[in-house]
């Protein structure tokens, strides 16, 4: 018998019964059981009734492909709002720091000099080496106009890079997806991307997919790259209960398409220094050792939260800046064992800073601008980048006005750490052209020609009056060939093989299969001009 599958009502119940009902059902949710199915950053489907072939690629995604170098970025998301006053510590202008905080400011006595004019929290000082071997940059007053402070809308901001309008995509999701278009059924052999935690964070979303390797936390991915599977399917009761949780783990486990290639690089590799024990630490201890088993992916984001410190900030802000600092000297050491540090660059973000001045619960609120800071021997040099705000001089909701948009810093990294032109990045960045910051790194961007003007396809599925359509506008006139596939990759119907002129078509999903569907999620692929894209979609 089962018990899971009948909890009592009684007052007898077990509570272990209970807990265990609430946990199964908090894991499996409908975003993650989503998810696990490889529908949003679980990795590619391969199909296996069809074959799939390298596509020609677009002069667009030519140009990512050949910018393509060794070079890897850790977005460490700071999430909840860090306060940058009391991360980097404007000495020279001490007395008003001082006044605007009398509970909360660091003493200069319990502080170490950067330079003369700014400084780090005595417990941070494992950043000492870091920035004495030059490998730490600090970026100014990071934000961007009229501060949004909410922690929801603020994150999707610095997600998706568009501060005016909702914007679905984020600025990685949107590199992958012209790197990638067929991800869906094509997908490359290593994970595009690496996230941690943060599963809401649109910042690896594109129009089609999410090209983020994704989980919960570091013990879910520890186990991916230990066993490499995600879910246990031996330890399953023998009840019906026991019949649908082997179904879901089971499915969950095949379609993480990239367990595989995680567990491999996990396990050719080990750490060469020892973590300690916390949040962030345990992070990055997995990302050092799938880097050095040479994983191949170019994008990690690991989470540290909350920096949300509206109350008890001495103490919670120190136990998250001391995981920081430990951390990252201990990532970068580990990386220096078998020298692969050169090629990786560390960027904090987070959704905004605090107000300059301390509230009333000894702790500070939503505010603007926030430093960034960067880590790695790249950066050729440890210093400042931008001016600090001043910390008279507030906006209306008494914030510190931004100095630097945090879209230069995406710009420039772009450009000079991924060595794409500055044509591409602009489509990337919505096609917003934003200004270059000096941070040390250099690279010899492509020359290739401008690509603002440069036609793609563009296709998504649609969804009215309970029917399933594909709208796609054609650049030009072009023969076309849509397939309709199943999650198992088996082919259902050709919904397109004709000429179509250039424009916006709707094609209705059900009508062109002239059958009987079951509802659920399917996948079609679209072929036109030797280029491939596919796509999900739901018949309701």
């Amino acid at each position: 018998m089962c018990d899971h599958d009948h909890i009592p009502k009684s007052p007898s119940a077990s509570k272990k019964d209970k807990k265990v009902h609430e946990q199964e059902h908090a894991t499996w949710n409908r975003r993650s059981f989503i998810q696990a199915l490889g529908l949003a950053g679980a990795g590619g489907m391969v199909l296996a009734n069809s074959a799939v072939s390298a596509s020609k690629p677009s002069p667009l995604s030519v140009a990512l492909s050949q910018s393509e170098n060794e070079n890897i970025l850790v977005l460490i998301r700071l999430k909840g709002g860090n306060d940058g006053l009391n991360t980097v510590v404007p000495v020279y202008d001490y007395a008003t720091y001082a006044n605007l905080r009398p509970t909360i400011k660091h003493n200069t006595s319990d502080l170490f000099n950067l330079n003369a004019d700014f400084a780090l929290p005595n417990y941070m000082n494992s950043l000492q080496s870091v920035w004495g071997d030059g490998n730490m940059k600090v970026i100014h007053g990071v934000g961007y106009p009229q501060q949004n402070l909410s922690h929801f809308r603020s994150s999707e901001i610095w997600a998706s890079t568009d501060d005016i309008n909702f914007e679905p995509t984020g600025w990685w999701g949107r590199y992958f997806e012209d790197l990638y278009p067929d991800y869906l059924i094509n997908p490359p052999e290593t994970p595009p991307a690496v996230q941690i935690g943060s599963l809401g964070n649109l910042i690896f979303d594109g129009v089609n997919s999410n090209y983020a390797f994704s989980v919960a936390n570091p013990a879910q991915l520890a186990n991916v790259a230990q066993n490499g599977s995600l879910h246990d399917v031996l330890d399953i009761p023998d009840c019906v209960y026991g019949d649908k949780l082997l179904f879901m783990r089971a499915t969950a486990n095949t379609t993480f398409t990239y367990a595989g290639v995680i567990n491999d690089a996990y396990m050719a590799s080990n750490n060469d220094v020892a973590y300690a024990d916390e949040q962030l630490a345990n992070q990055l201890a997995i990302v050092a050792r799938m880097i050095k088993g040479g994983l191949g992916t170019k994008v990690y984001m690991v989470t540290l939260g909350s920096f949300d410190t509206h109350a008890n900030q001495v103490n919670d802000h120190r136990t998250l800046l001391e995981d920081l600092a430990d951390s990252m000297k201990n990532f970068f050491d580990d990386l220096s064992a078998t020298g692969m540090q050169n090629n990786v660059l560390a960027m904090t973000i987070s959704e905004f800073g605090r107000r300059p001045y301390e509230n009333g619960s000894n702790g500070t609120d939503h505010g603007a601008a926030s430093p960034v800071m960067l880590f790695g021997p790249g950066l050729n040099g440890s210093g400042f980048v931008g001016e600090h705000p001043d910390l008279s001089v507030w906006d209306n909701n008494d914030n510190l006005l931004p100095s630097t948009d945090f879209r230069d810093v995406y710009s420039t990294v772009l450009t000079d750490w991924f060595c794409l032109d500055p044509s591409v990045v602009s489509t990337i960045l919505l096609n917003q052209t934003y200004e270059h910051l000096d941070l040390g790194l250099s690279c010899e961007s492509l020359s290739v020609t401008d690509f603002g003007n440069t036609t793609r396809l563009s296709h998504a599925g649609v969804y009215q009056n309970d029917r399933t359509y594909i709208e796609l506008h054609m650049p030009a006139t072009a023969h076309v060939d849509i397939k309709l596939y199943d999650l198992t990759g088996r082919e259902i119907a050709t919904l397109k093989n004709e000429i179509l002129f250039s424009g916006r078509h709707r094609i209705d999903v059900k009508a062109a299969v002239k059958g009987r569907m079951s509802y659920g999620q399917y996948l079609y692929r679209i072929a036109l001009g030797g280029q491939f894209y596919s796509a999900s979609l739901i018949i309701k």
